[in-house]
């Protein structure tokens, strides 16, 4: 067995647990364990929530994007439709013109945002989280239908089973003449009949509705332009292979999007919340590591003599150095083990038993979502072992530094 192991771990092993060092390294070991647990928690609760916001997005948003990189819409023909159909990888192709238009029902108004798409847009697994009430239709070309966000139809009070009330669609539009006073004029109507209602979250329940394309087509005046593109990926192909497929059949004139970059915002900032957290926390588990400092700081200063004897023995300074850089790890590493250990079980109970609520009501999760990563446990014990080796560093060096002749 290595000597400096061996003398560091009777020392972690003595029986005098009474004394105050022995206290003072169990209270390090301590917090080094609750240090070690919240990075633990915290980080696996980042993770969820990331998890969380991607299927919330994947519900609603096509899982490749097709946008005009300059402008708000662009052109399309089917030839042009064709080609890209033709990719290898593009299982389903929905055309989208999308827009804000003024909504009213039963006299109640919003402004909102109308998607028209094109018939196989519900074939690319939309709602397949959250709720969704209603028939999965959006009518014919002579009873158009449409599919309303629970907030759209909460602020509009919707009823379904009212067949006899349509949602009327107002789109401003310019005037045939600059003279005109006729109202009538600045807008273009159209009716709809409610026919669903989703609910997936409160950034689109609040705002959208969903509705033919031929319909948004004509009451938006669109003609032939579209906003976006939207891309199911077939089952066996790589949606990052099938994104790049695309760029290279589109050219700079278009952006491909994947359902992280529709929204790179906003998981940038769920990123950067848990790198702070990360870095926040392991600061909080340096401070508790001072305890790891005073403890062997004091042991350096109780041990003189045995060391002193050492030294006598022939024992190097760096054997001595050795002796206590291993006693710091023991005490660090155990507490990280512990730490690590109960932070993996309270997030398993998290998991499987949803023990903290997120407190709001959602159509996904009721408990806050954690989800725990191998590289997390990786990153958390680096940052223990740089840690211990800073907290242990010093008090090796002054174990090193004792006077033979003085102690003997």
């Amino acid at each position: 067995m290595n000597l400096s192991y061996f003398i560091a771990a009777r020392y972690f092993r003595s029986k005098k647990k009474r004394n105050f060092i022995a206290v003072l390294s169990t209270i390090s070991m301590v917090g080094v364990a609750v240090g070690t647990m919240a990075l633990v928690i915290v980080m696996s609760v980042f993770n969820g929530l990331e998890d969380l916001i991607r299927g919330i997005f994947a519900s609603f948003d096509a899982e490749l994007k097709i946008e005009a990189a300059v402008g708000k819409s662009f052109v399309v023909d089917e030839e042009w439709l064709g080609n890209i159909r033709q990719v290898e990888g593009v299982a389903v192709l929905t055309e989208v013109i999308e827009d804000h238009a003024l909504l009213d029902y039963r006299g109640n108004q919003m402004v909102g945002t109308i998607k028209g798409v094109s018939d196989n847009f519900l074939d690319q697994d939309r709602f397949s989280k959250g709720y969704f009430w209603g028939d999965t239709t959006l009518g014919t070309d002579k009873r158009p239908a449409a599919i309303l966000g629970r907030g759209v139809a909460f602020f509009l009070s919707v009823n379904l089973d009212d067949f006899n009330v349509p949602l009327k669609v107002f789109y401003p539009m310019a005037p045939r003449s600059a003279a005109t006073l006729d109202p009538s004029q600045l807008y273009a109507s159209a009716i709809l009949e409610p026919a669903a209602f989703f609910s997936v979250d409160r950034q689109f329940d609040d705002e959208y509705i969903i509705a033919p394309l031929r319909f948004t087509q004509e009451l938006l005046n669109y003609g032939d332009k579209r906003t976006s593109l939207e891309v199911k990926v077939a089952d066996d192909y790589r949606i990052g292979e099938v994104q790049e497929r695309l760029k290279k059949e589109l050219g700079e004139e278009f952006l491909v999007k994947n359902t992280d970059e529709q929204h790179a915002g906003l998981l940038r900032t769920v990123k950067l919340e848990k790198l702070f957290v990360f870095l926040t926390l392991t600061f909080i588990l340096a401070i508790a590591s001072f305890n790891i400092f005073f403890s062997l700081s004091m042991l350096a200063i109780e041990k003189r003599k045995d060391i002193a004897i050492l030294k006598a023995m022939g024992a190097p300074n760096r054997l001595i150095r050795s002796i206590f850089l291993k006693q710091g790890a023991l005490i660090a590493f155990s507490g990280a083990l512990i730490g690590l250990v109960l932070g993996y079980l309270v997030c398993l109970a998290q998991q499987n038993f949803g023990l903290v609520s997120l407190g709001i009501s959602s159509a996904l999760v009721d408990a806050y979502p954690v989800k725990m990563i191998f590289w997390d446990f990786i990153w958390i014990s680096l940052a223990v072992v740089g840690i211990t080796l800073l907290a242990s560093w010093r008090p090796a060096l002054i174990a090193a530094r004792v006077d033979t002749v003085k102690e003997l």
